[in-house]
């Protein structure tokens, strides 16, 4: 009896080299989407060594496509798409279009047919959310106007694609039944009955699940188990994904979708999004991974100039498309060229796009790894060029920050979890001068919201730790729920202050022996302050 099967082997290979890469990418200070990417192509066909399963891995890919696509649902916002909504919306079609024409061009040239070349040009067109949100957040900038409309205009792409992955099918048996008689109504039967199923399902959505979905998980949350809960969210998302495509028969990716975005309107969309975030993490690795295990090296050398072609396309040309909207638009230049700069690379939504088209036998194989090996090097540049971008243009960012209170002596709370907001509340009626650091957007909005002086980015990055004042600091209060990470945070801190005071929190004995070790002078543990407050008030204290 063999010791691993074909699944478990995929599975363990493809994590166990994804973490290797993408730890070898975040120490070289690039996005770890790159580290999957190559480890893909470390367990592909195309390199020696081991061969995970290519029809397993794009199995577990399509959990990956829903956890993703469920994942971009929840963090939809209308409101914040509605506020940039007179640039956003004609800027992010404009510039798609411009884009996808671009990438047509190129298809034309080598050959390619003409849906091949739609979907080479759509991937091309649309930016990568978590390498977009990862460079506004590096340089402080998602609170910004600027921040906003990249923001905004990512939104706009985002449902673009999930209208394209939609109709994609149903386009590519128009055009395989092109040469069928029938005339024009046998060829746009498949379009518009594809178009009906989905309205179907959107009003099924609409009316049905906006009532059954907020019903069931207020139930399952006052059933008091969080295992339950967290199982009702992951078979929220991955039942009516499943149940979209066999009832109505449209893409997962809707689906998942939809179910994302209905319950990111209930008040348990953070505590969903947190739930789930490990598995979700966890498959769209796998789903990188596999992407990764289709690209074919060789392409770097036998099509330079076609991936030339390409790169300047994702990077030049659209970001150029970008500049002249914006700019077209009334807003400033450096407005213009931080949307520029963002939108130069491509990620998740162009390798879904490419595995459906290879999938639909519409994008040739040669186009997938033009468009692979494109990503890998949009992605490797992309921060270069918006750290060049943003260090030459700090006019706006300056003109939108309000004055800065002088602060000397304060306090710096770390996180705005559920912790950090009672800290909050009570040093606010206390009126103990403070700033939060919070990493977390939703968290972070929730703080400025309630009034509060908000950093928003990590406090295990110096220059975060330099906005909220820490060598001017008295104390640092350290919220966030885990100790391990709370200890890195402290070595920062005092390394930039020595005499500052800091207060961590814990939840295990591990924690806290790691905090004090580390020289915390002051470790609060949970389960021991419960574990006391309780003997206290039976009097056995």
């Amino acid at each position: 009896m063999p010791h691993h099967t074909p699944l478990i082997g995929t599975i363990v290979a493809g994590l166990v080299v994804a973490f290797i890469m993408g730890a070898i990418a975040h120490r070289l200070k690039l996005s770890p989407l790159v580290g999957y990417l190559v480890a893909g192509i470390i367990v592909g066909p195309f390199t020696p060594g081991f061969v995970a399963n290519a029809g397993l891995a794009n199995e577990l890919a399509e959990i990956g496509v829903i956890l993703l696509m469920f994942g971009v649902g929840l963090h939809f916002s209308l409101r914040d798409l509605l506020s940039v909504k007179n640039i956003a919306v004609p800027g992010a079609i404009g510039q798609i279009a411009v884009a996808t024409l671009m990438g047509m061009g190129l298809a034309h040239y080598m050959g390619w047919p003409l849906m091949g070349g739609l979907v080479f040009g759509l991937a091309l067109s649309v930016a990568s959310t978590v390498v977009l949100l990862r460079a506004l957040q590096g340089a402080n900038l998602v609170e910004t106007r600027r921040g906003r409309i990249a923001v905004g205009w990512l939104i706009v792409e985002d449902l673009v694609m999930v209208l394209a992955l939609v109709l994609l099918p149903a386009l590519a048996g128009v055009m395989n039944n092109a040469d069928a008689s029938g005339g024009a109504a046998a060829l746009l039967a498949p379009l518009f009955s594809t178009m009906l199923k989905v309205a179907g399902f959107v009003a099924l959505m609409l009316v049905v699940g906006r009532r059954v979905i907020p019903w069931a998980l207020h139930w399952v949350v006052h059933s008091g188990s969080r295992e339950l809960f967290r199982l009702a969210v992951l078979a929220i998302a991955l039942g009516v994904a499943f149940g979209a495509a066999v009832a109505f028969d449209v893409s997962f990716a809707l689906g998942a979708f939809f179910a994302g975005m209905i319950l990111g309107e209930t008040p348990l969309s953070r505590r969903a999004t947190e739930e789930t975030l490990p598995l979700r993490d966890a498959f769209a690795v796998l789903f990188f991974v596999s992407v990764g295990m289709l690209f074919n090296p060789s392409v770097l050398v036998e099509q330079p100039l076609p991936l030339l072609a390409t790169v300047a396309i994702i990077i030049v040309g659209k970001s150029i498309a970008a500049f002249a909207i914006v700019r077209a638009f009334g807003h400033p230049g450096d407005t213009a060229l931080t949307i520029a700069a963002s939108l130069a690379q491509i990620g998740e939504f162009s390798f879904i796009l490419a595995s459906l088209g290879t999938g639909l036998g519409v994008l040739p194989a040669e186009a997938r790894d033009l468009i692979l090996a494109g990503a890998i090097v949009s992605i490797l540049l992309n921060p270069l060029i918006f750290s060049v971008i943003v260090r030459g243009n700090k006019r706006e960012e300056e003109a939108e920050k309000a004055p800065e209170q002088p602060r000397m002596g304060h306090v710096i709370l770390v996180g705005y979890g559920r912790v950090g907001k009672l800290i909050g509340e009570r040093l606010t009626e206390r009126k103990v001068h403070f700033v939060v650091m919070e990493a977390d957007s939703d968290r972070a909005e929730e703080a400025e919201e309630a009034g509060l002086s908000v950093v928003r980015g990590s406090a295990l990055e110096d220059r975060h730790l330099l906005a909220a004042g820490i060598c001017e600091a008295r104390r640092m209060l350290i919220a966030v729920p885990e100790g391990f990470e709370g200890g890195a945070i402290h070595e920062h801190a005092r390394h930039l202050n020595p005499n500052l005071q800091v207060i961590a929190r814990a939840h295990s004995d591990a924690e806290v022996v790691h905090l004090e070790g580390l020289g915390v002078p002051h470790v609060v543990m949970g389960e021991r302050e419960l574990a006391a407050k309780m003997l206290t008030l039976c009097g056995a204290g």
